[in-house]
């Protein structure tokens, strides 16, 4: 397994976001982008898979975690620019970056304004629109009545129904225990932003090579929801991964690294924009 190592950067606004760093020194980097109350601990399957052409990066978004909690900046706009920010801090010039859930929307966004600073955008159980959803509204009445402490049952209910397939029972007890250090404001504030936002707006005008996974089990995400992603940005490959849920990073370790790797090896080819 790959070392793991933890660090801190501090991006605009002085605000501190710890962040896991693991692979070789060079190897490909690569940026994890996690989602509303996640942490860096989401990508730790990947992370410790790492082969020696990747170079992995995992940020805890400002809010989540153990990182700073600001009294505002948690709409997508606010943390793609702490993105950006921290590939300057980091001293990344040029990454490929993976977002997972809402962390593919900021991830979209900095492909889409910072094409000079991308590679290539890997989207893992990526919402096109979150507004449509069936269940938005519900989970957004639930959020918007939150305060804190908030409930263990609230943030641990919901991990059951985004699996498809058994995941070690330790990543999930430690997923609870890093969504339960989400205040109930950044809950609040982080889903109203995305609520907000013209989610498919940020889909225009990304040119970069992009990959999406996709677990055709996802009761959250219809495949209706990818093929929009695919119509908006021109060349896109989907890989569909049968039996799996939302969260196949975690279903599918190995099979979403190797993936990662082959796209990226792909990216390196002279003259070859995918793989």
């Amino acid at each position: 397994m790959t070392v793991i190592s933890l660090k801190s950067a501090v991006v605009r606004g002085g605000v501190t976001l710890p962040y896991a760093e693991a692979g070789y020194p060079g190897g490909t980097p690569v940026v994890f982008v996690h989602g509303l109350s996640d942490s860096w601990w989401s990508f730790e399957p990947l992370l410790q898979r790492l082969p020696a052409s990747l170079h992995g990066y995992a940020p805890t978004q400002r809010g989540h975690g153990d990182a700073d909690r600001p009294p505002d900046g948690y709409t997508p706009e606010d943390f793609a620019s702490d993105l950006v920010s921290f590939l300057d801090t980091v001293g990344i010039e040029r990454t490929l970056l993976v977002g997972s859930s809402t962390g593919g929307v900021t991830a979209r966004i900095v492909a889409g304004s910072h094409p000079d600073r991308i590679s290539g955008l890997v989207l893992i159980g990526v919402p096109a629109t979150l507004a449509d959803k069936p269940t938005t509204a519900e989970m957004n009445e639930t959020v918007q009545s939150l305060s804190d402490p908030v409930p263990r049952a609230f943030v641990e209910t919901p991990l059951s129904g985004i699996m498809a397939r058994p995941v070690a029972r330790g990543l999930i007890e430690t997923m609870i225990d890093e969504r339960l250090k989400v205040p109930a404001r950044v809950w609040k504030d982080t889903l109203h932003g995305l609520l907000e936002a013209d989610l498919a707006a940020t889909l225009a005008g990304i040119l970069v090579p992009t990959l999406v996974i996709w677990g055709d089990q996802d009761d959250f995400l219809p495949r209706s929801d990818q093929q929009a992603i695919l119509d908006a940005i021109h060349g896109t490959r989907l890989l569909t991964y049968e039996g799996a849920g939302n969260v196949v990073h975690w279903e599918q370790p190995e099979r979403v690294v190797a993936d990662i790797a082959a796209f990226a090896t792909g990216l390196a080819r002279p003259g070859s924009s995918t793989p």
